[in-house]
């Protein structure tokens, strides 16, 4: 199991001021030297978005994951369709860097997992014979509560041209496992021990691309309130509040600056063993969510390969 998690995604853009403000109102820890933004989880020693600034247009410069068995990878990347490169410029030349077979750049690293999170309080529901919470409120006066805490980095959405070489390539030549797809639309793949429902998702699109970056809050009333904080604050696109079908997860997404999206999610399905898990085939009405609102019409856009977002 090569592949064991998420650790970061690099986004090149235009404005460092732009993409600190929007992560930093996302729940986000930021430093900055004016050409390089690092933003951490609260917690965590460890970046999971990079902005590299000056650039015309936002683009992704490469996804990090968390591997082993790296000299196996490497040597399987080849005959998979993709190749070994060296590290790009301002980046150590530390584990391993491949390119997939459409160029998107991928850096994985062997590192100790993050420490476990520590338990949350119990999101309870009452329901019909099933009466768990008594002689107190679910909720606070809205005032009461903090703003969003982004947990970890969940995962990274990212756009192919042909989604199915490139879901063979990840699992191929990285080990992972195809937890779930739509036809030949979309597709997610996870680790294949002790894994969240997915940890690289891909979208069809003419090129290659950056969706959305996900990350883990502490339960479904974070999600929403989160989500139309930080909508409140950007000014721009949201999807929100709804829950998937595929993964299961309760989901709020928010447009950034240049068009793609950054997700608050919990509740996520757990795949332990992959040996254990039937990936299905599900039907495009269930691609994108069981229930919610209606999807904005560039959800799925990839301003990469197209106009400019404004």
């Amino acid at each position: 199991m090569p592949v064991l998690g998420a650790l970061s995604v690099a986004l090149e853009v235009p404005s460092l001021a732009e993409g600190i403000t929007f992560y930093t109102d996302a729940g986000l820890q930021a430093a900055d030297d004016g050409k390089v933004a690092r933003l951490r989880c609260p917690g965590q020693d460890r970046d999971s978005i990079i902005l590299i600034g000056g650039a015309a247009r936002k683009r992704l410069h490469h996804i990090s994951l968390r591997a082993e068995k790296l000299d196996e990878i490497a040597g399987l990347a080849a005959g998979a369709g993709g190749k070994v490169v060296d590290a790009p410029e301002g980046f150590e030349d530390n584990g391993l860097w491949i390119e997939d077979p459409h160029g998107m750049l991928i850096h994985l690293m062997e590192q100790a997992a993050d420490p476990e999170l520590e338990a949350t309080v119990p999101f309870e529901v009452n329901g019909p014979g099933r009466v768990t919470r008594k002689r107190r409120s679910a909720m606070l006066p809205g005032a009461s509560y903090p703003g969003a805490r982004p947990l970890r980095l969940g995962h990274v959405l990212v756009f192919s041209p042909d989604v199915p070489a490139s879901v063979a390539f990840m699992t191929g030549a990285l080990g992972m496992g195809l937890a779930d797809h739509a036809q030949d639309i979309i597709a997610f793949c996870c680790a294949r021990k002790d894994s969240d429902h997915h940890v690289v998702a891909f979208a069809k699109s003419p090129g290659t691309g950056f969706h959305h970056a996900s990350f883990q809050v502490g339960d479904p009333d974070e999600v929403g309130r989160g989500g139309r904080a930080l909508l409140a604050k950007a000014g721009k696109g949201d999807w929100g509040f709804g829950r998937h079908t595929i993964g299961s997860n309760f989901f709020h997404y928010i447009q950034d600056p240049w068009g793609s999206w950054f997700e608050y999610y919990s509740d996520m399905d757990h795949i332990d063993d992959y040996a254990l898990w039937t990936p299905t085939n599900y039907a495009m009405d269930d691609s994108l969510a069981n229930w919610g609102p209606d999807v904005p019409g560039d959800f799925v856009h990839n301003y990469e390969v197209g106009e400019e977002f404004v």
